[in-house]
């Protein structure tokens, strides 16, 4: 593995806009799990409510003071984000190669391009006044009875319950190894602080999207689309398992480092890994 502060490849800087686009987008994606989080912790802490997803986040916000200039400022932020994930996977500006591992990761860019895109039109139509209509655990469980229906489609659940499950396992290879040090240029006393968030922060967004995997995964081996659960049903679920405010607490606090972690990110990542 390099070293995280010194064997960065030599690269061409990258044009300005592309820069500030990923910076922005890092902070934004930091809003969005800080407010998740809260929410998750706010519940185990026995304040009522419900967690949500990144919609969900989106539609709270709305609804707060000043809430379609922040929701504005986010839409601009998740399509920074998007943007940059594309340049990414097309053009390979974070020097990933054309290997199999490379190919793998920037395929995984055009994935979270594409989920960060699609949130920033919900965040559009939020601004227009679209409401938030098809949020959350529902559209999952609508979106896989709709594929348990297709010819193969049990199949096609499986593989996207693995993908979602190998995701959160690779999250939490990324935070144990500190893997993620490489895409940071960290010096002096922010590296320690950084480092553990990042730890934390990247095996408690695997764990979360492990459970969303299982969930898939149960849906798809006892054909019960009502058993798919979103990021805001799977943490609603696990509120509700022995000692499970113990443990939505613990992924609350994961989601929360994670979204510090973001903020972080956007303010050290190496403009030779954007």
């Amino acid at each position: 593995m390099r070293s995280p502060a010194t064997a960065l490849p030599a690269r061409r800087p990258r044009a300005g806009w592309l820069e500030a686009a990923a910076r922005a987008g890092l902070a934004a994606k930091a809003v969005l799990y800080g407010v998740v989080g809260g929410l998750a912790l706010a519940v185990a802490a026995g304040a009522g409510g419900r967690p949500a997803d990144q919609q969900g986040a989106l539609a709270r916000l709305a609804d707060e003071p000043l809430g379609g200039v922040l929701i504005g400022l986010l839409a601009a932020g998740l399509a920074g984000y998007g943007v940059w994930r594309l340049a990414q996977a097309l053009l390979d500006t974070g020097g990933e190669g054309r290997e199999a591992k490379g190919v793998v990761t920037r395929v995984g860019y055009a994935g979270s391009a594409a989920i960060h895109l699609a949130l920033m039109g919900f965040a559009i139509r939020l601004l227009a006044g679209g409401g938030g209509g098809g949020q959350g655990s529902g559209q999952e469980q609508r979106t896989t009875a709709g594929v348990l229906g297709w010819p193969g489609g049990r199949a096609l659940v499986i593989v996207a319950a693995l993908v979602i499950v190998g995701v959160g396992i690779y999250n939490v290879y990324r935070g144990l190894s500190r893997e993620f040090l490489e895409d940071l240029d960290l010096r002096g006393s922010a590296r320690r602080p950084v480092e553990w968030l990042g730890v934390a922060g990247h095996a408690g967004r695997g764990a979360v999207f492990g459970l969303v995997g299982a969930f898939l995964m149960k849906a798809a081996v006892e054909h019960d689309p009502s058993e798919a659960e979103g990021l805001d049903g799977a943490l609603a679920r696990l509120a509700g398992q022995p000692y499970g405010q113990s443990l939505l607490g613990l992924a609350a606090a994961g989601l929360l480092a994670y979204a510090a972690y973001c903020v972080a990110d956007a303010r050290y990542r190496s403009p030779a890994r954007i």
